[in-house]
């Protein structure tokens, strides 16, 4: 099944995407700290982008944070400290001022499960981008991050590592899996998501495109967006 979709979506996307040969990934992707990855993979599951961009704005905006500084990287140890001065009820209502849940069924509070995340990245030792190597292929942090109430897909994971670098990885989300069903008139899986993806890249890259599984995963994500 792969490969009639694999053909047909590289076919696709030479045509739709031929004028964004050399694209330039959004501002999201070049954070300057490492727990704004978190926050903005955690708050973004399930809703429209715009609100979790203005979810991250609040909190840097409260905390005289700059989000693209290009001084100082801020830690893992600092941002947790910011966020466990206030109430789960605080950070949520008068900071975030995003109510948003994990799940329906048994979630919990976005604004709590980033501190869980951030925890989690301390308990493996990660305060900095550049401690992400520690993490990168570690089946004990995927499990600890998977415990998180309404993280156990591990979508959020998968972006997480994006936001903080990965160029091979993607977010599995349902714009990419619309793209992919609309194309190949076939059911996608969220894990096939990553293998297609990954195999178009290769072939857009023979075609004169500078692109990557994380670049294609935004190109597909903003045509859907706006298709929607």
């Amino acid at each position: 099944m792969n490969s009639k979709i694999i053909e047909k979506t590289t076919s696709f996307c030479i045509e739709i995407f031929a004028d964004k040969k050399n694209y330039i990934l959004p501002d999201e992707f070049n954070y300057s700290h490492l727990p704004l990855c978190v926050i903005d993979s955690v708050f973004s599951i399930g809703v429209k982008y715009e609100i979790v961009q203005n979810t991250i704005n609040r909190f840097c905006a409260h905390n005289k944070i700059d989000k693209f500084s290009k001084s100082a990287e801020l830690s893992t140890s600092f941002f947790l400290n910011l966020m466990e001065q206030k109430s789960i009820t605080e950070l949520t209502e008068s900071i975030y001022k995003n109510r948003q849940r994990t799940s329906t069924r048994s979630g919990i509070l976005k604004s709590e499960a980033v501190i869980k995340f951030l925890k989690i990245l301390q308990k493996h030792e990660v305060n900095k981008l550049s401690d992400l190597y520690k993490i990168i292929s570690s089946k004990e942090f995927e499990i600890d991050i998977k415990q998180i109430p309404g993280q156990k897909s591990g979508i959020s994971l998968t972006y997480f590592f994006m936001l903080a670098g990965s160029d091979d990885l993607i977010k599995p989300d349902r714009m990419i899996i619309r793209f992919l069903e609309s194309i190949s008139e076939e059911n996608v899986s969220l894990s096939d998501c990553q293998i297609i993806l990954a195999e178009v890249a290769k072939k857009l890259q023979k075609n004169g495109f500078d692109i990557t599984p994380k670049k294609l995963d935004n190109l597909i994500w903003n045509y859907q967006r706006n298709l929607n």
